[in-house]
């Protein structure tokens, strides 16, 4: 069954989560202490796979509210608190089991909800037709009419018990319906059905944090002992997870000779090595090995007697092994994880759905882009996965439908919600940063970049393009990927990011000599070529100019009339200001007339002759766009 949605309540700072819904996987985002880790532990006590040192049901004196406590502490004994309440969606398979059972009419939904709190008992809610179960349980029998007309129309098990029990004399069949019902617990029909079906398939929940990191080295003999008396740690299931991955065994060590055990530990970190390095792109020169060896009396317990494993990591590179437990702590996170969910069970009946903690904080960024990949590529497919995190490389901005934002609201407590746009700034930076993250690299994917300031340049370029090409003079080259970057000040540090990424840049400038001084700089370190930076100022002939110098003053003029509705039109002998500048002359004119408050909007112009480009377009002559020509010309000679 599929976990759909989830509402905790009653639980540390959680008054009421409200209802969650649950995706394939889900990021809860939210800032430290809002919440997430609270809201993961109480849905993985609904029904844990691994409970966490020992704890597997709700302690409500340290786990309910405290502010709280005292006022439900007169009443928990009666009628204790609910926690966590699951819905879940029942698969083909599971419905069709309950039809096999009690018939294709049974269910009247296939929605299931699940839920559990300090009195430790899980509650299911199932919409069912026990009629018609009934009566299909009663067709299989094959009763004559006159049978049938002593048993009727029960409504419930124990109707239909007594029923059958006044039959003079049942048949086969009819006893051993008897006695199936009879085993029914409390010979009801809906809790025969969660114990036969709803209950088995309840998916598990595996909850993961720093206390499953693996350990280095370990006893052979002591771990073999632990696990027969199940009190493995977390850090050891890791380890057995790590040889199962391989489909290898601690017996598989066992009374080996030195060549048979050579064999089976070089197979196991040749084959988690191809796994682990599938999915780690941030040192390809890494190999693990495994080695068994005698273990050192001077050693703490349990590592001073019998056979001791040694996990080392091996680096081409440099030629030196290194304990497993001294590489870097992102390196031994991931690991670990790898470890234990590459060879997590799947179990014939249920379904586990897996909870991390905070998951990668100690990776690299673009460590945890393969921490990412890894969830999608190899655990989302076989199960669902609920994580928390506040980093924004852990956030797939293409899929933001599957982020909840978790925020302690005063007075209200831990609230989790799938409006990302509605909550504090705070807790949706880490959306913030992740779409501006692939908007940059969306922006970025053409080989060929022409970085401009502002979205204005962007209209007139595209627009103008289309002009000249219209006259048959030839436009940019298509393959130019033009990126506006908001403001001259930026334009040095979208350099420097995309330069780092061996793409063809170039730079089309405005008039800001401070800005192209950042700029040369940056040519003279090798980030920008040196013929990669233009100015418009060497295609209008003046010293200082923006894009719209490009273009016949009284062709501007034009726009910004019509951008503004100026009535009388502005004309070119009002503008008393003697900057070579259009945009600047322009910005005084309208200071002097009180235009539009004294402030001129460059993206305004530029947007009425994309809206108007049908007839604005055509008004420019081949002259008009001479010095256009020249720029495409000198910008499309770059492209590589």
């Amino acid at each position: 069954m599929k976990l759909v949605s989830v509402r905790i309540q009653n639980y540390k700072s959680i008054t009421d989560s409200g209802d969650v819904p649950i995706a394939d996987v889900t990021a809860l985002v939210g800032k430290n202490e809002s919440g997430k880790t609270a809201f993961l532990q109480a849905l993985h006590l609904l029904n844990p796979l691994n409970p966490i040192k020992g704890k597997a049901s709700f302690n409500d004196v340290t786990d309910y509210p405290s502010k709280a406590f005292s006022t439900y502490k007169k009443t928990r004994g009666e009628n204790p608190a609910v926690v966590t309440t699951a819905t879940f969606e029942l698969t083909d398979a599971e419905v069709a089991h309950v039809a096999s059972i009690f018939g294709p009419d049974a269910l009247k939904s296939t929605v299931l909800t699940v839920s559990r709190g300090y009195g430790g008992v899980k509650r299911y809610g199932v919409q069912t037709d026990g009629k018609a179960a009934l009566a299909h349980v009663v067709g299989e029998l094959g009763l004559t009419e006159a049978e049938l007309a002593v048993v009727g129309t029960p409504k419930t098990g124990e109707e239909l018990l007594a029923a059958l029990g006044q039959l003079p004399e049942p048949r086969e069949a009819t006893v051993a319906l008897i006695a199936r019902i009879t085993a029914w617990r409390k010979h009801d029909l809906v809790l025969h059905l969660i114990d036969e079906v709803l209950s088995p398939a309840l998916p598990k929940f595996f909850y993961f944090d720093d206390y499953s990191i693996m350990p280095g080295r370990v006893s052979l003999e002591h771990i073999d002992a632990k696990r027969a008396a199940a009190t493995l740690e977390e850090s050891e299931k890791t380890f057995l997870s790590l040889l199962g991955a391989v489909d290898a065994d601690l017996g598989d060590f066992a009374g080996a000779d030195f060549e048979e055990l050579t064999r089976q530990l070089e197979a196991a970190a040749n084959g988690i090595t191809d796994q682990v390095f599938e999915f780690w792109s941030q040192n390809k020169d890494l190999r693990v090995n495994i080695q068994m060896s005698p273990a050192n009396p001077n050693d703490e317990a349990p590592l001073n007697s019998g056979h001791i494993f040694n996990v080392r990591i091996y680096n081409s590179r440099h030629s030196v092994t290194v304990p497993f437990d001294e590489r870097s702590r992102g390196f031994v996170w991931f690991f670990s994880f790898f470890a234990y969910f590459g060879n997590l069970p799947i179990t014939e009946t249920a379904d586990v759905i897996l909870l991390l903690d905070e998951p990668g904080v100690s990776l690299h960024a673009k460590a945890q882009g393969d921490f990412l990949h890894f969830i999608e590529s190899k655990l989302a497919p076989e199960r669902q996965v609920i994580y928390t995190t506040h980093s924004p490389f852990l956030i797939d901005p293409k899929r933001l439908d599957r982020v909840r934002t978790v925020e302690d609201a005063e007075g209200v407590g831990t609230v989790v919600s799938a409006d990302v746009l509605g909550t504090d700034a705070d807790t949706v930076f880490p959306l913030q940063a992740a779409l501006g993250y692939e908007l940059a690299q969306t922006l970025f994917l053409g080989p060929n970049t022409l970085l401009v300031e502002g979205p204005s340049d962007l209209i007139y370029l595209q627009l103008l393009s289309q002009a000249s090409e219209e006259l048959g003079l030839g436009g940019l080259d298509s393959r130019w990927v033009v990126t506006p970057v908001g403001g001259a000040t930026n334009l040095t540090t979208f350099i420097s990011l995309i330069g780092a990424n061996q793409l063809n840049v170039v730079v089309l400038m405005d008039a800001s000599s401070g800005d192209q001084q950042k700029i040369r700089n940056l040519q003279a370190s090798g980030h920008l070529r040196a013929k990669s930076l233009l100015q418009i100022s060497e295609f209008t002939g003046n010293k200082d100019s923006d894009i719209e110098d490009l273009l016949p003053l009284d062709y501007y003029l034009e726009l910004v009339n019509g951008a503004y509705s100026i009535n009388p039109p502005l004309t070119a002998g009002e503008l008393k200001n003697k900057s070579p500048r259009a945009v600047i002359r322009v910005e005084k004119a309208f200071e002097e007339k009180a235009i539009a408050d004294g402030h001129l909007n460059h993206l305004r112009p530029a947007t009425f002759l994309l809206k108007e480009q049908v007839s604005m377009l055509s008004k420019l002559s081949e002259s008009d766009l001479l010095p256009v020509v020249e720029m495409f010309k000198r910008i499309n000679a770059l492209v590589q």
